[in-house]
């Protein structure tokens, strides 16, 4: 029998008081009260999908197994990158933007370009979060140390890195939660309600994609955290993924697909809360199947991209041990060249690369210095196009 998506428990509200500290515009000083959503339990709440969600689900899943077993020698090595690349969109999705080139000096200590620092954090929370669910579980100390991670060095937020937020936060709306597009629920009732959802996430009844999406939403409309929370929530789909054996070793770049239509994602975590779950539990099934048939299609690429290296530029030591190398990260730094080529003069192994093609410099000062490999990074960048160009044509055909 098929289960509809408005039998899903639904979000209860409730009016709080409400002090305001700010100097802004008079109605935000007046206010004394704010709705607040009360998302409900769901650790033994029912879904079961009809027949084509169904089969949708079980080909996303496999589409996933089969990348992992096909690809994962080829893309566990990019795994760090392909983790930036997660972190680069997931991080536009909160406005946040940067490119490789400026993660690639973030790494070396400039921060010209301030959102770049906060994705090679959000790169190692993603990383954390999901290597943890290998062990079989996802916890709270593991959520919390995903945090940490990437709030730990915030000038506002960094106080509250790695727990839960003790203060009633707000989406939109600017200073007070007047004028909030949703207003998470109050303090207090974050544990309960996260503990309830880790509880959710240990079922073995679910599919596990639906399980997913379903743990991101509510994830979401917890708001556990000051402030992050998409980021660690987007991981979390990682991480149940893991945790339920669909993947062992590649992650798949859920974000890029889900960056590609910012709208579409936010109307579905809107409808999540009014209990239509089945929306957007079939568009990440969707954006699964999409990211998997790109990211097959970039192994291919980046192992032509390195043949090319190894039978040109790369083909003899010292410059064979930097082409190895760049088959596992595309940014290379000065300290990690100096490891590849002991006793070697690097300024002359990386000239010759750079005149070659397989290098770019990043940086311009003497000491310090990074360079990434522009090949590497323009297939990386087709990829990103190649799933906006299909998330915008399903979205046009819908």
């Amino acid at each position: 029998m098929a289960h509809r998506s408005e039998t899903w428990p639904v979000h209860g509200h409730a009016d709080r008081p409400w002090r305001s500290a700010s100097r802004g515009p008079r109605a935000d000083r007046q206010l004394t009260s704010v709705r607040v959503a009360l998302p409900p339990r769901i650790a033994r709440a029912r879904w079961r999908p009809d027949t084509r969600t169904l089969a949708l689900l079980d080909r996303s899943a496999a589409a996933l197994r089969s990348l992992d077993v096909h690809h994962g020698s080829r893309l566990a090595p990019l795994g760090l990158v392909l983790g930036r690349t997660e972190a680069l969109a997931s991080s536009r999705i909160e406005d946040e933007s940067a490119s490789v080139d400026d993660l690639a000096r973030a790494l070396v200590g400039i921060r010209a370009n301030p959102g770049a620092t906060a994705v090679v954090r959000a790169a190692g929370a993603v990383e954390g979060l999901v290597a943890a669910a290998d062990s079989g579980a996802v916890t709270e100390a593991a959520l919390l140390d995903a945090h940490r991670r990437l709030m730990r060095d915030d000038p506002v937020d960094g106080r509250y890195a790695g727990r839960w937020r003790d203060v009633q936060n707000w989406i939109g709306g600017g200073r007070t939660p007047r004028l909030a597009t949703y207003v998470p629920p109050p303090p207090e009732l974050v544990a309960p309600l996260m503990a309830d959802l880790l509880a959710f996430v240990h079922r073995v009844d679910l599919h596990p994609v639906a399980q997913a999406a379903i743990a991101h939403a509510q994830f979401e409309s917890i708001h556990p955290f000051t402030d992050g929370n998409g980021r660690i929530g987007r991981a979390l789909i990682g991480a149940v993924l893991r945790r339920r054996g669909v993947t062992t070793t590649v992650t798949a770049p859920i974000a890029t697909a889900l960056a590609a239509d910012r709208e579409r994602y936010f109307r579905h975590l809107e409808r999540y809360r009014a209990g239509r779950v089945d929306e957007f539990v079939v568009d990440l099934a969707l954006a699964l199947g999409t990211v998997c048939d790109e990211a097959s299609l970039t192994a291919l690429l980046l192992a032509e991209h390195e043949a090319d290296r190894a039978a040109g530029p790369c083909a003899a030591a010292p410059h064979a041990a930097v082409g190895r190398a760049l088959a596992a990260d595309p940014v290379l730094t000065e300290d990690h060249l100096q490891d590849l080529v002991p006793g070697v003069d690097p300024d002359r192994v990386t000239d010759d690369l750079v005149r070659a093609g397989v290098l770019r410099p990043v940086t311009r000062r003497r000491r310090d210095r990074a360079w990434v490999a522009p090949a590497v990074v323009a297939e990386l960048e087709a990829f990103e196009q190649r799933v906006h160009a299909a998330v915008c044509e399903r979205g046009a055909a819908a």
